[in-house]
């Protein structure tokens, strides 16, 4: 193929329409979240203040606990707001000595010991529930852990909107979630615990969030959240999850369809319903990353706040695939508003490429 083939094909890419497919790192803003957000910036009061600004403030963080806690079935939990998962991890686990495995997202992985082995299915064996912790479903490769009762902590933060699912009857003593990744804002997340839960701030100060995490807090943020969480509780409720999986199922079988030379991570076993993990060993994730995006297509290679660091997946690596493999791995995450059109264009865009990769390696 020539150059001149080359800058036809880009020029072609250019003017397709862009197609979001990486809602696992972050997902479009809810409609009732930005309205929700919208209703709170006209309220000035501070949260923490007596007056009556102030107590208005306070009464949309009190409302958005509720409406949280609902719709993660937490009814009788204490949910601590945080500016997201990150932090969340910091709280729920700094000053513990916790055992975990190398699949746990890096937030996670940086205060506990990685002790626990992985399968080549991607799940983990737990011991010791009660000082282990173990996220529900994996970020890149969409796989879902059979919780344990008793566990100490679980990071939901991928699987809150997109499973059916209830604090209640997991089992743990603490959860993460995120807004961002089920429709919410960015910078806002909480931690779940049941009641009574012993835990040392990491953030002090003015003593916000009972004493667990000072700071004024997001208002807005936080009514997004509430909003966001209460949509995709509304989405689970109405089957859009359902569809989504079948619209991955739809992507899963047109790339085996067209190439031999592909790994699918998961494949078969219980997964995030819009997760596909997929590895075309020898071509590097990070350059199909960019060729789909040039192609108009928004994809990632491992977990997006890995982004840029040109490594192997350390979940993969952990479930045993070499590194070549590990390398060449990308993930497709659908949502919502993900079409049929939308994935079908995306394997025979993909598939191409791969041909040419492949043309060019030969």
């Amino acid at each position: 193929m020539t150059r001149a083939d080359d800058l036809s094909l880009a020029e072609k890419d250019a003017s397709m329409k862009r197609v979001y497919l990486d809602h696992n790192a972050t997902t479009p803003l809810h409609p009732e979240a930005r309205a929700a957000m919208i209703a709170a910036m006209d309220q000035c009061g501070n949260p923490s203040s007596v007056h009556a600004e102030g107590r208005a403030a306070k009464s949309i963080v009190e409302k958005a606990r509720g409406q949280i806690a609902a719709a993660f079935g937490a009814d009788g939990a204490d949910i601590v707001f945080t500016s997201g998962s990150t932090e969340g991890a910091a709280l729920a686990l700094g000053g513990r000595n916790l055992h975990g495995a190398a699949i746990e997202h890096d937030a996670v992985r940086a205060w506990i010991d990685q002790d626990l082995a992985v399968s080549a299915d991607g799940s983990v064996g737990v011991s010791d529930a009660g000082s282990t912790t173990l996220q529900l479903a994996n970020s890149e490769t969409g796989i879902i852990q059979k919780l344990p009762d008793g566990l100490a902590v679980t990071d939901a933060t991928q699987a809150f909107g997109k499973l059916p699912i209830a604090f209640n009857w997991l089992g743990a003593e603490m959860a993460l979630i995120s807004a961002h990744k089920l429709g919410g804002p960015k910078g806002v997340g909480a931690v779940v615990m049941r009641r009574g839960t012993d835990i040392q701030a990491q953030i002090k100060g003015g003593g916000q969030e009972m004493g667990r995490r000072s700071g004024t807090e997001n208002v807005i943020g936080i009514a997004g959240f509430a909003a966001a969480a209460e949509a995709a509780a509304q989405d689970l409720a109405n089957g859009v999850w359902e569809k989504v999986a079948h619209l991955r199922n739809i992507l899963e079988k047109a790339l085996e369809a067209g190439s031999q030379a592909l790994t699918f991570v998961g494949q078969g076993q219980e997964r995030l319903p819009n997760t596909l993990c997929f590895a075309a060993p020898g071509w590097k994730g990070e350059t199909q990353v960019m060729q789909m995006d040039l192609a108009g297509f928004a994809v990632s290679a491992g977990s997006a706040c890995s982004s840029g660091k040109v490594r192997a997946s350390a979940v993969l690596t952990a479930m045993g695939f070499d590194e070549v493999t590990a390398a060449s791995a990308i993930r497709v995450s659908l949502g919502p508003q993900t079409t049929e059109e939308d994935v079908l264009r995306f394997a025979e865009t993909w598939l191409e490429k791969e041909k040419r990769f492949r043309a060019r390696a030969a």
